[in-house]
């Protein structure tokens, strides 16, 4: 039986930009944008797994705090990612490339112009829809 993949992606916003990464070109979906993270490991806290990722990608240090949105994505019909997408606080460091070819701060309407990864897109539209409306960060979980 095959069992979905849980993997965590973090929302951090800097100056009403946001950070977006794009995957390494040995990779599944080479050179395509995601909002960065990672696979949780069995038994690991989801936030704490996000956290630890960030660090180990980018090398920057993150708080992860609110759930965001949830998407739910299944790419060749035998790979399902449930993607949850967390509000991050950045708290330290310069981004380094560990484990990403490149990244951008971006607006959300910026995003739209960059290849993202449909396992993302419903970040980047609640994104979207939140700045149209003036919404701020405080109002943007689902739960």
């Amino acid at each position: 039986m095959v069992y979905p993949i849980l993997v965590m992606a973090a929302i951090i916003e800097r100056n009403n930009k946001f950070l977006i990464t794009q995957r390494e070109k040995n990779m599944h979906n080479a050179l395509r944008w995601e909002f960065p993270g990672g696979k949780v490991d069995f038994g690991e806290d989801p936030r704490y797994s996000l956290e630890r990722e960030i660090k180990e990608e980018l090398d920057i240090e993150i708080q992860a705090e609110n759930i965001f949105e949830l998407s739910s994505h299944v790419y060749d019909k035998e790979k399902h990612i449930v993607l949850l997408a967390c509000l991050c606080k950045f708290k330290s460091g310069k981004i380094k490339n560990h484990g990403i070819n490149d990244y951008k701060w971006v607006t959300p309407k910026e995003m739209i112009d960059y290849d993202i990864t449909e396992a993302d897109l419903p970040f980047v539209k609640k994104l979207i829809e939140m700045k149209e409306n003036g919404k701020t960060k405080n109002k943007t979980c689902i739960f």
